[in-house]
């Protein structure tokens, strides 16, 4: 049994509700619409956000109607805000396939993705749980905060932890934090669980936010994207923030200053791509993002069912040893 097998494995029935449904949410008479929803379904990934909903409402109980609605509600959340941001960021890749916005033109792709954004919505109101409908909306403004946030830091001077771990905090960090909250809530668990829940999601987010960096500094066709392509869009992320700020060397300062501002040329990039691997900022990243996943590990509650237990650390081994 493969680690995805192991994940799923208690929860493999919802999961078939599941996609069940998001088959059926996405689906239009409008000819245009149906196009562009059909290619987003067969862009779909491993699901692991709707996992966790599922995972975290079966350590506190049984999953229902509500845990599945709050699932597809976060996870087409999830989707129309990639559609969004690889228009914003005028990615032609997402995950190694063509983009929405590659595809269709950039008007139509802003269109879906506000589309599946109300149908995020509709399903989270039939959960019947005005404490979902909340967490989605309130989700909605993190992710659009964190994006904010980012554009801000492509416009400082200086090379901040704090800022970046902001940022993951209203963007990755948010939507995973609020897939485990959403599973305990949508089976009645008590507060103290709802917590745990929440906090397990948040730091099971940052160490997956950490690996995804961490893969912008290797070239590989599974993750979908060249080296340095996260550089190219003016962002420096955990390896290269440990790197300046050890170093503070003015010339590589500076550099790191040319990549914010995008004036930074592929062959600069692919020199402090270099430096920083030199310098130990990728051993850096993977030691904080294994500190994040002993901190998950230890979130999980004594009483927890075995083989809950072990599909949840299957969970968390499989954010942090991932190759996509």
């Amino acid at each position: 049994m493969d680690k995805i097998d192991l994940i799923k494995q208690p929860v493999d029935k919802e999961l078939n509700d599941f996609r069940a449904l998001f088959e059926a949410s996405l689906t239009s008479s409008n000819p245009r619409l149906q196009d562009v929803l059909s290619y987003i379904k067969k862009r779909r990934g491993k699901m692991m956000r709707p996992i966790l909903v599922m995972l975290m409402a079966k350590l506190f109980g049984e999953p229902n109607d509500a845990t599945l609605h709050a699932a597809l509600s976060l996870e087409l959340l999830h989707t129309a805000s990639l559609v969004h941001d690889d228009v914003v960021d005028e990615s032609d890749e997402r995950r190694g396939q063509l983009s929405v916005n590659a595809i269709y033109n950039n008007k139509l792709s802003v269109l879906v993705g506000d589309y599946m954004l109300a149908t995020s919505l509709k399903h989270a109101s039939h959960t019947g749980m005005i404490r979902i409908v909340r967490l989605v909306a309130g989700l909605g403004q993190d992710l659009s905060e964190g994006e904010i946030l980012q554009l801000g830091n492509i416009e400082n001077n200086d090379f901040s932890e704090e800022a970046y771990f902001d940022v993951i905090r209203k963007k990755t960090a948010a939507l995973f934090r609020a897939s485990a909250e959403s599973g305990a809530i949508s089976v009645s668990a008590p507060e103290e669980g709802v917590r745990c829940a929440s906090l397990f999601g948040e730091t099971i987010g940052i160490a997956f936010q950490i690996k995804d960096d961490i893969f912008d500094y290797f070239d590989s066709p599974q993750v979908g994207k060249p080296t340095g392509n996260d550089m190219m869009e003016g962002k420096l992320t955990l390896p290269a923030i440990y790197t300046l700020n050890k170093r503070n060397d003015p010339d590589l300062n500076a550099l790191a200053l040319r990549i914010r501002n995008m004036e930074a040329t592929k062959d600069e990039i692919a020199s402090f791509v270099e430096r920083i691997k030199k310098e130990g900022g990728i051993e850096y990243a993977e030691r904080v993002m294994r500190g994040y996943r002993d901190k998950a590990l230890a979130l999980l509650p004594d009483f927890t069912d075995e083989t809950i237990r072990k599909s949840l650390t299957a969970y968390i081994d499989y954010v942090v040893e991932r190759d996509k």
